[in-house]
C-alpha cells in the first residue's frame, strides 16, 4: 500500500484555542431551542469531545436533567435498551431504535429507520427508511429521508442528508482493521494534523448544509456552517464556513 507523508501534528495549545474546532464554528448555538441539546453543546470546548459527552448524558454521567419518556412508540416498532421519546417525539411501526438514545420533541423516527447507541436526535428531525444514525448528535431539524448512514459524527442545525450519503469514521491507510479500533483519527488543518481522541471518527457538519446524494465523508471531514458542497464521490478535510468546495 502506498505510504503518505505523515503530516505533523498541530500541539495542544493550538487545539484550545482555534475557533475552527469549537461546536460554535459550525452550530449557532443561539438557534439551539432544546435545553439539552444547548447543555450538551456548552459543555464541550471542541466538537471532538462531544461524542463521549452524548454518551455520559444517556449514562447520566453528566449535570443534564433528561427529558420524561412521554412521547409515542407506536405497536410494530422495535425498541431495545434505554430509550427516551421526549413529549411530541415519535417512534414509528416498523422503526428500530437500539438504546441508549434520546429522541427530543418533534422529531420522528420512521418505519425502517435505525437508531442505535449513544445518539441523541435533536428536536425537528425526521430519520426515514433505510437511514442508519449511531454514535452522533444531530442537533435540530435535521433531515435523513433516504437510504444513508451517519456514525460517530455531528450534525447541525437544519442539515440535509441526501440518499446514499455515508460518514466514515475509520481511516484504511494505517494498516488492517481491526474491532475496537485502536488507531486515533486525527483532523487535517493547515496541514498540521489536529488529535480527535477517537478512534473513530466521522464528520462534523455545521448548520445549513445539504450533503449531496452518494457523498461519501472520509474520516474527519469539517464542514464549516453554510457551505456549499457540489456533487463529489468522496469528500473529505476541512471546509471554512460559507465556502464552495467539492
Amino acid at each position: 500500500m502506498r505510504r503518505f507523508p505523515e503530516a505533523p501534528t498541530v500541539n495542544a495549545e493550538l487545539e484550545r484555542v482555534d475557533f475552527r474546532i469549537t461546536p460554535e464554528y459550525y452550530i449557532d448555538t443561539a438557534q439551539v431551542i432544546d435545553p439539552v441539546v444547548l447543555r450538551l453543546l456548552n459543555c464541550c470546548p471542541t466538537v471532538f469531545g462531544i461524542k463521549k459527552a452524548v454518551s455520559d448524558l444517556l449514562a447520566d454521567r453528566l449535570d443534564i436533567t433528561l427529558p420524561e419518556p412521554a412521547g409515542v412508540i407506536e405497536p410494530g416498532a422495535t425498541v431495545r435498551g434505554p430509550v427516551i421519546a421526549a413529549a411530541g417525539a415519535v417512534i414509528a411501526e416498523g422503526a428500530f431504535v437500539t438504546g441508549p438514545v434520546l429522541v427530543c420533541p418533534g422529531s420522528v423516527i420512521e418505519a425502517g429507520a435505525r437508531v442505535r447507541d449513544n445518539t441523541v436526535i435533536g428536536p425537528g428531525c425526521r430519520i426515514g427508511f433505510g437511514a442508519e444514525v449511531t454514535r452522533s448528535l444531530l442537533t435540530g431539524g435535521i433531515f435523513m429521508k433516504h437510504t444513508s448512514f451517519v456514525g460517530d459524527s455531528v450534525l447541525g442545525l437544519g442539515v440535509n442528508i441526501g440518499a446514499f450519503v455515508s460518514t466514515t469514521g475509520l481511516r484504511v491507510t494505517s494498516g488492517p482493521v481491526t474491532e475496537p479500533a485502536t488507531e486515533e483519527v486525527c483532523a487535517h488543518l493547515d496541514g498540521h494534523r489536529v488529535a480527535t481522541g477517537q478512534t473513530k471518527f466521522g464528520a462534523v457538519i455545521g448548520d445549513g448544509v445539504v450533503v449531496p446524494a452518494g457523498t461519501v465523508l472520509q474520516p474527519a471531514t469539517l464542514i464549516g456552517a453554510h457551505t456549499l458542497l457540489y456533487p463529489k464521490t468522496q469528500v473529505g478535510g476541512f471546509f471554512p464556513a460559507g465556502s464552495q468546495g467539492r
